[in-house]
């Protein structure tokens, strides 16, 4: 790793961010729109209010619904809220990069320090950890004294896009950062190590935004989704805030009560 200032650090990984989140979740909601149809602005309000229960098999989407000309007012929200997470992605990012340069963080660049079967160890560490941190941080968010403030700017949206993906309140952003620069602070981890964390996280987020109202009925709600969070369990949770706080997998919920009642039942309408 070459040094470089933190201002250099900082704009670098912001256009990375950026263009990372432009493309991805530009690309993913043109093919929707183009393959399953986007619903009208006109037709959003209506058919978010009869979702507004979520019904425990997942029937296909309701008619009326076609390709928007428009962009929404909530898909702009969503995309100025991400550009604030980005900013602070790319703060936190050349935090830990400047922490490098001096030394200070267990993220290293030479593959043969340690094993190559611990970067596939480390990266699993990671993944568990940060699911766990998300599902408790997640909940807490939800208490009353901080959703306002930490958590009810990814809400506002009723119909989930990619573009709902990284739509953070700042201090939710931040809390997020942190655990990255923990991470970075306590574990060992190949820089190759960390590019596979973030791009699984990117790629996870845009997917669990997907929505259930685009998608053919089956996909991907077959036998995975009782373990892993997809867009089926996470729109739930956009529509009833009282279930389903997990990032990657479905454990804590399952153990800790937080899991719908109806869930697996609707995966039993859809997969049989």
């Amino acid at each position: 790793m070459i040094d470089h200032s933190f201002a250099f650090y900082g704009l670098a990984f912001l256009g990375i961010i950026l263009a990372r989140y432009f493309v991805l979740a530009g690309a993913i909601d043109l093919l929707l729109s183009v393959g399953f149809g986007r619903p009208t602005i006109d037709n959003c309000a209506s058919t978010t209010a009869d979702h507004s229960k979520v019904l425990p098999a997942y029937r296909d989407p309701p008619p009326g619904r076609f390709f928007c000309r428009e962009i929404s007012p909530e898909i702009r929200r969503d995309i100025a809220l991400s550009v604030l997470s980005s900013v602070v992605f790319a703060l936190g990012t050349a935090s830990i990069l400047s922490a490098y340069d001096s030394g200070i963080t267990r993220l290293y660049a030479d593959i043969h320090q340690y094993s190559l079967w611990y970067l596939c160890v480390s990266y699993i560490i990671v993944i568990v950890l940060q699911d766990a941190y998300f599902y408790f941080l997640h909940r807490l968010f939800h208490h009353p004294l901080l959703f306002r403030w930490w958590h009810q700017g990814h809400h506002r949206s009723n119909h989930l896009t990619p573009w709902t993906s990284f739509a953070f309140d700042p201090p939710e952003a931040i809390a997020h950062v942190l655990f990255l620069v923990g991470i970075a602070l306590v574990v060992p981890l190949h820089f190759i190590t960390v590019i596979a964390v973030l791009s699984t996280m990117t790629v996870w987020a845009v997917v669990n935004h997907l929505g259930l109202d685009r998608l053919p009925a089956n996909f991907p709600h077959h036998w995975c989704g009782r373990w892993f969070i997809g867009p089926a369990h996470h729109a739930i949770h956009h529509r009833q805030y009282r279930f389903h706080y997990g990032l990657y997998f479905t454990f804590w919920d399952r153990q800790l009560g937080t899991q719908a009642p109806y869930y697996d039942q609707g995966f039993d309408d859809v997969t049989h």
